[in-house]
């Protein structure tokens, strides 16, 4: 993510002219990225869920990613006034977890809703879809223009799946993820720290090109 928010800034700013809309690879690894952020958001949420805690808890832990979709929102505003960001990947995170909380103890009926809602997302499109009251939902007939576009549909579908995949690995004990141990700490301090990483990644990058480039 952060290498490929670089590579955007290096556009911004005129260094590079990559085709990041219509080239398919940029294409790919947008799409590789966005569901790693889903996946991963729905098997946190199964590991949640498994604690003893109140409801209160998990209503803040949403209440927190709404509140820096919003920061994003505002932010994307000042930079991007014609394009700015209004419904991006937190947003749909926070949306897909109040929506996807009543299946967090059912893999399968989340994984067989997972797989429909993303058939549906990129199957189906409809002129109705076509505004911002609406286009959260997906189905537009075309992308707006906006700097970050994750609609529920299809996208809502890859957070049910990341449900089935974290009860997967809880039944396995983590099996599949022992690898990942033996990556440089950085990695496991990223992690931990995801949103704020994500929220001041991009700034911080921007301003230091910036810099030199002014």
């Amino acid at each position: 993510m952060i290498a490929y928010h670089f590579c955007f800034d290096l556009r911004y700013f005129g260094v590079a002219h990559w085709n990041f809309e219509h080239d398919m690879r940029w294409l790919a690894a947008r799409s590789t990225i966005l569901s790693s952020f889903l996946l991963i958001a729905g098997v946190s949420a199964v590991l949640a869920n498994a604690q003893p805690a109140p409801l209160s808890h998990w209503l803040r832990h949403v209440a927190i990613i709404a509140g820096a979709a919003l920061l994003v929102t505002a932010g994307s505003y000042v930079l991007f006034p014609q394009s700015f960001i209004w419904f991006g990947v937190l947003h749909a995170i926070a949306l897909s977890l109040l929506l996807a909380k009543p299946l967090l103890a059912r893999p399968w009926i989340a994984a067989i809703t997972g797989f429909v809602v993303i058939v549906a997302g990129l199957v189906y499109a409809n002129p109705a879809f076509d505004n911002r009251v609406l286009g959260f939902v997906g189905f537009m007939t075309d992308k707006p223009m906006t700097e970050d576009y994750v609609p529920l549909f299809p996208w809502f579908g890859v957070l049910l799946l990341g449900i089935a995949v974290g009860h997967g690995l809880v039944r396995t004990q983590f099996a599949a993820l022992v690898p990942l141990a033996r990556l440089p700490a950085l990695f496991s301090f990223l992690g931990r720290h995801s949103l704020v990483v994500y929220l001041v990644h991009q700034p911080l990058m921007m301003l230091l090109l910036w810099v030199p480039l002014h």
